[in-house]
Order: structure tokens, then sequence, then C-alpha cells
């Protein structure tokens, strides 16, 4: 019987994964409803980049000698040096999903295929429950770490609207698809939007379609990453946030979503330069429109009606289209499998997980641990590849019961409360 079971395996369970590997008396079971390991297959863009440096891989944030580090697997695969030479921190989106796919292949314990249904509590053990191609089977441990996601958000102006529309996450499967339409919407503001509306960009001219992208930001905002803002991915802001009033931290949650929701500089001056060297040949079929959100949607004779409102005039437009891709984002949904065990978990006032400073959710404090999810709890930290590994060394600590990997308690230099 393993010490834990890990239900979904995206790079945070993964990580814990690998950083449980070597720890010889603790044993965990990882189950993952995919055939294997795949992170965000629709944006694995041939160009695009991590928004996060190559140390905030699975494993070197918590053990800089593991031998599932981003480095080793460039050593093996005969990559190290012309990444060296490359001279830049941020791998590739590709690079960094067949780094993962290449650790997945090292361990043991991963079983995919495995669908889980339910989760009971027989009143000492965890129950999973999970449909296997092989039929149904039952696994136990006395620990659970939730690892599902955030399922893709769909606004709610497109719910049960038909036609082919497509979320970002399905973007690269169906680009080709895209090309072939007379014209088509990119709505969103984050960098999925600003990745997709570059790749369409750039083929404007040989598809001929009128592009338009709209965002409800009032302006493009690149992902603030100066130095003295990153140090609110640290221990020292997570023990600041998670002292908070609910409340206040609901509050910031909201104010802070450009923290890790914005685009990367250098495409937003890659997005310029595009148009700009486009409009020396004359207007460029391309629409960019701020302050704009989508209020109602409707879908006839294969064209969408999309109704717009600009918030700063008030006013409001409709815009026609016959592709429609929606880069909307994520949003955290605690999973319907849990809810034979929910009177275990606990809830906050808003009917959200709430998260403990050790990550765990369950009244017991020890029994049940959340990845990501925790934006409200944690803040920025519980979406950032950077502290995957740091809260897998607390939730490893939380398992053992001793400080296997260290962990950081102070890392910033300024002060985030009185």
């Amino acid at each position: 019987m393993p010490d834990f079971i890990a239900i979904g395996l995206g790079p945070y369970n993964l990580g814990l994964a690998c950083l449980t590997a070597p720890i010889d008396d603790l044993d965990g079971l990882f189950l993952e409803a995919r055939d294997g390991f795949d992170w965000h297959p629709g944006m694995l863009l041939e160009s695009a980049r991590l928004q996060t440096p190559f140390l905030a891989d699975l494993v070197t944030l918590a053990d800089p000698t593991s031998p599932y580090s981003f480095l080793n697997y460039l050593k093996e695969t005969g990559r190290l040096y012309p990444f060296y030479i490359r001279e830049s921190f941020f791998p590739l989106r590709a690079e960094y999903d067949a780094y993962c796919r290449w650790a997945a292949g090292k361990l043991p314990n991963l079983r995919f295929r495995h669908t889980v249904t339910r989760v009971e509590h027989d009143g000492e053990h965890y129950v999973a429950h999970a449909d296997t191609p092989d039929g149904p089977v039952t696994h136990r441990a006395r620990r659970l770490v939730l690892g599902t996601g955030t399922p893709p958000y769909l606004p709610p102006a497109c719910a049960g609207l038909g036609g082919d529309l497509i979320h970002n996450s399905r973007y690269r499967e169906h680009r080709d698809a895209l090309r072939a339409k007379r014209s088509i919407t990119v709505v969103g503001s984050g960098q999925s939007a600003a990745e997709i509306y570059h790749d369409l960009l750039g083929d404007i001219d040989r598809y001929d379609y009128q592009l338009t992208w709209v965002t409800r930001s009032p302006r493009f905002f690149p992902l603030e990453y100066t130095k003295l803002t990153l140090e609110m991915t640290s221990p020292d802001y997570v023990d600041y946030f998670h002292a908070l009033p609910e409340a206040t931290r609901y509050r910031l949650e909201a104010d802070q979503k450009p923290l890790f929701k914005g685009i990367d500089a250098d495409l937003i001056n890659d997005i310029y330069d595009t148009l700009y060297a486009k409009s020396l040949h004359g207007p460029t079929r391309t629409r960019l429109l701020t302050n704009t959100e989508l209020v109602d949607a409707d879908h006839v004779d294969g064209r969408y009606r999309l109704g717009l409102r600009h918030t700063e005039q008030g006013r409001s437009c409709t815009l026609d289209t016959e592709g429609l891709v929606l880069a909307t984002g994520y949003r955290h949904r605690v999973p319907e499998f849990l809810a034979p065990v929910r009177d275990r978990l606990r809830w906050d006032a808003h009917g959200r997980l709430d998260v403990a400073r050790n990550y765990s959710v369950d009244h017991t404090g020890r029994g049940v641990f959340l990845q990501n999810g925790g934006t409200h709890t944690h803040s920025i930290t519980s979406p950032d590849l950077g502290m995957g590994a740091y809260r897998n060394s607390w939730i490893i600590r939380e398992l053992t019961g001793r400080e296997h990997y260290p962990i950081e308690r102070r890392i910033a230099f300024q002060e985030f409360g009185v």
C-alpha cells in the first residue's frame, strides 16, 4: 500500500514524483487519466517559450543535484551545449514538455489511463476508485495529493454556443481549419491570446483573413518581471499573504492577476514589429480592440455575431466572425470525485477550498494536499512554476515528518508587513 496517492499528473505532481523517488521510506502512487504526460499540447507553438527560467524545473530549487533536473535532461539528450550557446534562461515551451516526458519515462510509479471516478474514506484510508482500460481498480492510502490542474474556462456569454469555436487549449490542432476561414477573432488578454494572435498575424498575407484581437484590458499589459516584484514569489510573501484576512486576500487576488497573467514584453514588441513591417505594403486586415468585453454571442449560418461593450465609453457594438478563439484561460474547479469526502475538507466563506499554510485542505491538516488552485490563499505563488519545488518540499515534510529538502524561510530584501 502506498503512503500517498497523487491524482493528476501535471508539472507539480510530476515534480513530487521526482522528488520522492529517492526517499526510501516514502512510497507514492500517481494516477493520471490521459495516455501519457501532456502539458498544454494545444499551445506548443514552435517559437513559444516559458515565462520562467530553466531553474524553475521539476526539482532544481529543492534539490540542485537531482538526476531529474532540466540540465541533466539536456545532457542526456545531447542538447546541453546548444542550450548554453543560445544564452537564454527561458526554455521553449515544447522543450519543457519534452523534458517532462523524459522525466515521466524514468518513474515506475506513474499510472496513466487511470480515470479517478470517486474518492471515499473507510475510516482509516482514502480509497480512490478509477476506471482503466482493463476495468475498474481501487487504491488505498492514508494521504492524498490533488494535482488535477485548472480546466479551460469559457465566458458566460459563450455558454452553450454552437459551432466550431475553440478554447486556446486546443489551438494547435485546429490551426489549419482556422486559417481557411475568412475572418478570425481572438478573445483574451494574456500570454496565450498574444501567442495565438502573433501566430495568425504571421500568416495573414498568405491566407488573407481578417484578424481581430479583442481584450477587456485597457491595454496589452506586459508581465511584471522586475526583480523586486519577483520577490513576491517568495516564502516571505506567502507567509504574509496567507496571514491576511480572507476578504483582503480575495481583493488582492483580483488585483494581482497582471502579475502572472501578463504578456511577455518581447512578444508584445514582436507583434508591433510585425504589424509595422506589414504596414509598409498598405493597411493590414487586422484590428486590436482594447477596453472591449464580450457580453453576448450568437452562432448563425456558420458565423458568430459577438456583442461587445467598450468599458470606458460605455458603448456597444457587434462584430461578425467566422472563426472564434477563446483565449480565456483556466479556472480551478474542485473535482467531482471528491464529493464523498467533501465533509472531510475545509471550505472558506466563498465556497472555495481553504488551503492551509502547509498546503493541506482537510480538517486534520495533514491528510489531503492541494497543488495549484490556491491564489486566494497563497497568492501568485500558486500557479508559478518556480514555486512548485518549494511547495513539494513542504508537502514532503508533512508526509514524512521531517525536512528532507531544506526549506527556505526568508529570501526577500523587502518587508511585506509591519
